[in-house]
């Protein structure tokens, strides 16, 4: 992945989730921590359900925010995914190249000086 593009992947995360904080603060009128912690578990899926928005803008923004939530987490995960299979693809195809172009003693077809010497030198 490229360093721009997962600059911009977490800086949306966390634009979500700071967006997501300060409009259940204002709107719920939850504490900070209470706002910051029901989006990342809203937007984590996990939905302890501890807290549970009660005003129809809050029920509204809620869902708004699960469905963007859950397309930009999304992306984010395939991105990164694809990020560790290149990486561990490059990672193979150097190794195999080190390995092809290492010399083991015998490979090139002198067995040592030993070998390559005439009994009557």
């Amino acid at each position: 992945m490229k360093g721009t593009k997962a600059i911009t992947l977490v800086g949306l995360l966390l634009t979500l989730i700071g967006g997501g904080t300060v409009f259940f603060r204002h709107v719920e009128g939850w504490s900070w921590l209470d706002s910051y912690f029901f989006t990342v578990v809203t937007l984590s899926t996990v939905g302890y359900g501890e807290l549970v928005p009660a005003t129809p803008m809050g029920k509204i923004g809620t869902t708004v925010f699960i469905i963007l939530g859950l397309g930009i987490f999304a992306i984010a995960i395939q991105q990164f995914g694809n990020f560790a299979v290149r990486r561990h693809e490059i990672r193979k195809s150097l190794r195999e190249e080190r390995a092809k172009h290492r010399k083991w003693p015998g490979e090139d077809g002198q067995h040592g000086k030993a070998d390559s010497e005439s009994p009557g030198q």
